[in-house]
């Protein structure tokens, strides 16, 4: 029987079917690492951190926004006893992402101490989904969490909906507004437009 509540999925072909993809947990985790590693790179002694400010801004709104949109409400779903974890850390999310509005290099303090705090607390919770998750359903949602992910906004919206089903609509909807003004700007929104991108 499912631990997970998902959304509606297409008949599997045959028994023992398993859906390519990456699991949810796998890319969580690569991410929290590569956010801190980015972290470390524009806060270390010979960083330049206005060139970088730009994408972790991108890539953290890209993060919370597929978290909250299919992470965390699995973890709602699986883990109902983490309920109120669950609330904590969308209202920390809110947090971060009005430190991240209008970044600059003096904020950055704030905004690394908020995100190593994410990392320990969703981290911990994506380990005690992993634990009742079948893999199948793992790698289901993740494979939603990398359509969201690529939908989300690039910019922090704090005042958007977190929680299904209106994050789901509202967020691919800014979404969109953010990448027309990226593309209008020329700002860079990936790890890959770094000079130097950071390994995780």
């Amino acid at each position: 029987m499912s631990a997970v509540s998902l959304p509606p999925l297409p008949p599997a072909p045959e028994d023992g079917f398993r859906p390519g993809g990456r699991s949810i947990a796998d890319i969580v985790d690569r991410e929290h690492r590569q956010l801190l590693a980015l972290l470390d790179q524009l806060t270390g002694p010979d960083a330049t951190p206005q060139e970088g400010l730009p994408v972790l801004s991108a890539a953290l709104s890209r993060h919370l926004s597929a978290e909250e949109q299919y992470l965390l409400p699995a973890v709602r779903a699986a883990l109902p006893a983490a309920t109120e974890r669950v609330d904590a850390e969308i209202a920390a999310d809110a947090g971060l992402l009005n430190a991240l509005k209008g970044l600059t290099d003096e904020g950055l303090t704030e905004v690394a101490e908020r995100v190593r705090q994410h990392v320990e607390g969703v981290g911990g919770l994506v380990t005690e989904l992993r634990a009742v998750a079948t893999e199948e359903e793992l790698i289901r949602l993740g494979n939603r969490l990398e359509i969201a992910e690529e939908a989300a906004p690039t910019r922090p919206h704090p005042g958007t909906p977190g929680t299904p089903p209106w994050n789901r609509i509202v967020e691919p909807a800014v979404g969109v507004v953010d990448k027309v003004l990226d593309v209008v700007t020329r700002r860079p929104t990936y790890l890959a437009d770094l000079p130097e991108p950071p390994r995780d």
